[in-house]
């Protein structure tokens, strides 16, 4: 009988995240930083735009308010619960979107990542590229497990980001977010942090 195998428990060990600053992040024309004040105009556009209420739930009316939203992150970063990046464009510094690691389980080595992008940056495929940097940084320079990715069964272009950016599908979660139309079905994609193997093997 082959023996069992055996993993490091807890998975990531606390302090990984809260003893070091935010990363910066760059892939393919894209620079991921911490938000700041100054962002506070493309937040409150974004949470404006019909498409990112829908599926992210939340309206804005202030510059106030999307400051409210900036500064919470700092405090999420310490509590190594969140992580959460400005989507720029490298060239001009233009906040092209959101990408952030929510509800981050260090001890279980899972998270959740979610996204958004604004009107004007959709279709340069700025959501692939920014949901596979962060996952990358999730796995290689934390050490996470498994990162799942949900949307809506009728959000298609999530669906598309999610198997551009290779997060496999599972499966669907019946009623289990609650929209402004109501209650919806909601599906599962994830990738695991494992070597990659020969598949003529």
């Amino acid at each position: 009988m082959s023996p069992v195998p055996t993993h490091p428990f807890p998975v990531v060990s606390p302090g990984r995240m809260r003893d070091a600053e935010q990363p910066r992040l760059q892939v393919d024309g894209l620079v991921l930083r911490a938000w700041t004040h100054d962002d506070a105009g493309a937040v409150l556009e974004a949470f404006s735009d019909p498409a990112i209420q829908r599926w992210h739930r939340r309206t804005m009316t202030t510059l106030d308010e999307a400051v409210d939203w900036i500064d919470q992150w700092p405090a999420r970063w310490r509590a190594e619960t969140d992580a959460c990046w400005a989507v720029t464009d490298a060239g001009t510094g233009e906040v092209l979107g959101r990408a952030s690691l929510r509800d981050i389980h260090l001890t279980e080595g899972l998270a959740q990542i979610t996204y958004w992008i604004l009107p004007d940056a959709r279709g340069r495929e700025a959501a692939v590229r920014a949901a596979q940097e962060t996952t990358r940084w999730a796995f290689e320079d934390i050490g996470l497990h498994r990162v799942e990715l949900h949307h809506s069964t009728y959000n298609t272009a999530s669906c598309l980001v999610a198997d551009k950016a290779g997060f496999a599908y599972e499966g669907t979660l019946r009623s289990a977010l609650l929209h402004a139309d109501g209650w919806h079905d909601m599906e599962v994609h994830a990738r695991i942090n494992e070597p990659v193997r020969d598949r003529r093997a």
